[in-house]
């Protein structure tokens, strides 16, 4: 079975609600790239009238966590994730639609591929950017994956 925004969004729902409640959905999932949006609303506000910086983590931990779920998934193995370390800068004010892109899914792919082969536990730096409409980077996330082996 494979991963599409629709079943990603539906995921999102019950095993990760305050992703969903706060607006946050894929648009688009590739073997390589993950899109996902997140529009400033009451609900995900700070009182600075702009996107709370917890929000625009959870789209951008999203298009990389779905391409890492994609991956595994694809595998057939028993492989746990976990996000070990990240780091976040923030340019500009988030207002409007904010898109979060990751081109990392190749690299995810090679890492899961040394864990099934190798049984050891592998860690992977995957980058997502975060733009508004016009296009301008409002924000930058990296995420340390960690892929292990559960059997």
């Amino acid at each position: 079975m494979k991963l599409t925004p629709k079943k990603i969004n539906f995921f999102t729902l019950f095993k990760l609600p305050s992703c969903y409640f706060s607006g946050v959905r894929v648009k688009t999932i590739t073997a390589e790239s993950c899109t996902v949006t997140v529009k400033h609303r009451w609900i995900n506000q700070n009182p600075f009238k702009s996107m709370f910086w917890a929000v625009q983590g959870m789209a951008a931990e999203l298009s990389t966590g779905a391409l890492v779920m994609g991956y595994i998934k694809e595998s057939g193995e028993s492989i746990s994730m976990l996000v070990a370390n990240n780091k976040a800068t923030f340019s500009k004010k988030a207002t409007g639609k904010i898109t979060f892109t990751c081109h990392d899914g190749l690299q995810i792919k090679e890492a899961i591929a040394k864990t099934v082969m190798t049984g050891e536990g592998q860690t992977c730096w995957m980058t997502s950017i975060g733009k508004n409409k016009e296009g301008v980077e409002v924000s930058r996330f990296q995420f340390e994956w960690t892929l292990k082996s559960k059997t």
